[in-house]
């Protein structure tokens, strides 16, 4: 069955400096993909970002809003990667908490 997983990422930045590290990251993301094996959209809408990653048949979609304090995540795994998920919800946070660290 697929699975839903979710994660709150607090951080000290303001809200702007927060989304511009995730939008970044998200760029760069994007450029190492695997030279185009993996399909990788995002759309942001306010500090609301809907985003999709297609590979081998395979969808992983989800959605992020940067708030004043956290970063709320949601990520909507197929049935191939819910066996995983509570490894790739640790991952999250911790890459999270690394992109979000006040410098």
């Amino acid at each position: 069955m697929a699975e839903t997983i979710k994660v709150d990422i607090p951080h000290k930045l303001s809200r702007e400096a927060a989304r511009t590290r995730i939008e970044e990251s998200f760029g760069k993301l994007r450029q190492d993909m695997l030279g185009g094996m993996v399909k990788f959209e995002d759309v942001w809408t306010g500090d609301h970002l809907d985003f999709r990653a297609r590979v081998m048949g395979q969808a992983v979609t989800g959605r992020l809003d940067v708030l004043d304090d956290a970063v709320h995540v949601e990520v909507d795994l197929p049935v191939f990667l819910a066996a995983i998920a509570e490894k790739l919800k640790g991952r999250l946070r911790k890459e999270g908490q690394v992109l979000l660290e006040k410098k």
